[in-house]
């Protein structure tokens, strides 16, 4: 589920893997507590772990890219604008099920202004089985007046100035960051965060902590790509109740302990 160094938006819209993951993509939690919840069930307790050595970090993410040299955001979109607003929509929502709303929210409002046009009550029509789609459509037509009125309708660059939109967090703002600017932004996400400690790639008992962490500890050339590889790596194969330690291609280089047996 995950591209050379950046993730850049394509001429047409972007069709990735299917997402059976519950759970944030890299959008604002709606629901903050539930995303803690779900943190805290991997947070290491006591004292942090070591991050992996230099010299392991680096064959860790040299193995990654060998397995997929170009990863790229599952959701579909064409521009920064359609990117914002998928992510966005994602919030605890599977990519799969955005990817099923979003062409005809986007057929019927490609730019800011025609969103705005558009309407709540348009926005809801088109994204109605998308879970909270009442409140997530309310914060799409204010997140883009706020964009004609401060930028003109183009999207920030900045993460201060894309989290001061309407329903956008600091995970929405960091995949548009590392997506459309090619900036090497961490969007960590629970996947991200259970990967993280449980390989040792970058401990921390909060979100914060582990974003701060890969940005320590992950070598300068993999930065870019990290969170799409950590994200991918989370739900195919290091996945929380059973992780496909046999299939997983840094099992002799993660601390975890014990691994499992069942590919399947």
């Amino acid at each position: 589920m995950i591209a050379g160094v950046t993730c850049r938006a394509p001429p047409a819209a972007r069709r990735l893997r299917p997402e059976r993951d519950r759970g944030i993509t890299a959008g604002m939690a709606l629901d903050p507590a539930r995303s803690r919840r779900g943190a805290a069930r991997h947070a290491p307790t006591g004292r942090l772990p070591a991050p992996l050595p230099y010299a392991r970090q680096v064959e860790v993410f040299a193995r990654f890219a060998a397995a997929n040299p170009d990863p790229v955001t599952e959701l579909d979109y064409t521009d920064a604008f359609t990117l914002l607003i998928a992510v966005a929509l994602s919030a605890q929502a599977t990519d799969a099920g955005v990817n099923k709303a979003t062409p005809g929210l986007f057929a019927a409002a490609p730019t800011p202004q025609a969103m705005v046009a558009l309407g709540v009550e348009g926005v809801e029509a088109q994204i109605r089985t998308i879970g909270l789609y009442r409140q997530k459509a309310r914060n799409a037509v204010a997140l883009t007046q706020l964009l004609i009125e401060r930028h003109g309708g183009e999207v920030p660059s900045s993460r201060a100035a894309l989290m001061a939109l309407p329903g956008v967090g600091r995970k929405t703002a960091n995949v548009v960051l590392n997506c459309i600017w090619g900036l090497p932004a961490q969007a960590v996400d629970t996947h991200i965060f259970r990967v993280s400690n449980r390989t040792h790639i970058a401990p921390g008992r909060d979100e914060a902590e582990v974003e701060r962490a890969i940005e320590d500890n992950v070598p300068a050339p993999s930065q870019q790509n990290a969170h799409h590889w950590l994200i991918l790596h989370g739900r195919h194969i290091c996945q929380a109740r059973r992780p496909r330690c046999t299939i997983c291609p840094i099992a002799d280089l993660c601390p975890y302990e014990p691994k499992t047996t069942d590919p399947a």
